[in-house]
């Protein structure tokens, strides 16, 4: 283990937004060669399901209404960066124009709850899928086909106490799809996707594309930590989930199936209030 020079934080959040599908998830952006075969009653049990595993594990869930105007909010993550900390909430501008607007409620949620409210604004684009939060006060933000540099640069600029590190993003298109915080300085990692080199200071658990079920290779290593060696993955991650468990976690598999049509993976449907930020 790699000296650290700050207090680790275990679980990053103990809070967080969610939100349900509505009936329109199914015109959802994605191309996903299963997008067809969407079913929104297993999307909504997952969903439920997904709800009660954080809640039984201790995660405060606050719920928003589905927004059938907009098929892809079930994935709030990427509304927005919040610090609970600093009780602020930045609100994304969405890469992908036809997303935009669906941030609204999450603004106006927190609004309500007394934060301070700052915006990403044009040229600017930022997704939450981008950006990886650590406990090192320190956050990794993907420089993808969502995610540009003005949008990093104006993030950086509403926490100046918190050092933010741009990281290339191009197989995949959301940079928490090929690297996880997974508790005490440490990160997984997908080699074939994210350079190791912008990592140096954190310890990795290294996993490779093959260590995946195929089908799922546009998020090979979408994963959630919960905290208290907990992790979340997909049900399908078999051959990742042993790798987990001979690290010593607790390994908690998943059906998100339906997530996972919508391009989705186990980090999207939750927005998180970090403790320190």
């Amino acid at each position: 283990m790699l000296f650290r020079s700050v207090e680790v934080m275990d679980r990053l959040f103990d809070e967080v937004l969610v939100r349900p599908p509505g009936e329109s998830y199914e015109d959802c952006l994605s191309h996903n060669p299963f997008h067809d075969t969407i079913d929104i009653r297993k999307t909504l049990k997952q969903h439920k399901d997904y709800v009660r595993l954080l809640e039984k594990n201790g995660v405060k869930v606050e719920e928003l209404s589905p927004l059938e105007s907009y098929p892809d909010s079930i994935f709030i993550q990427d509304t927005a960066l919040v610090g609970k900390k600093s009780k602020t909430a930045v609100i994304c501008r969405f890469g992908v124009s036809e997303r935009r607007g669906e941030e609204k409620t999450v603004e106006e949620y927190f609004v309500e709850k007394g934060y301070q409210i700052k915006k990403i604004n044009p040229p600017g684009t930022l997704e939450g899928g981008d950006i990886l939060v650590t406990d090192q006060n320190k956050v990794f933000v993907g420089k993808s086909e969502r995610t540009n540099e003005s949008g990093i640069k104006q993030l950086s600029e509403f926490f100046p106490k918190t050092e933010f590190v741009g990281v290339p993003v191009s197989e995949v298109f959301h940079l928490l799809s090929g690297v996880n915080f997974i508790g005490e300085g440490t990160l997984a990692i997908c080699l074939d996707i994210v350079n190791t080199d912008y990592f140096e200071d954190f310890d990795l658990l290294e996993i490779r594309k093959e260590d995946q079920d195929t089908k799922y290779e546009n998020k090979p290593i979408n994963m959630l930590y919960i905290g208290d060696r907990k992790i979340l993955i997909p049900e399908v991650y078999n051959k990742t989930g042993k790798i987990l468990e001979d690290a010593g976690y607790d390994v908690i598999k998943v059906n998100i199936s339906e997530f996972w049509k919508g391009d989705a993976g186990m980090t999207c449907p939750m927005l998180p209030v970090y403790k320190g930020i």
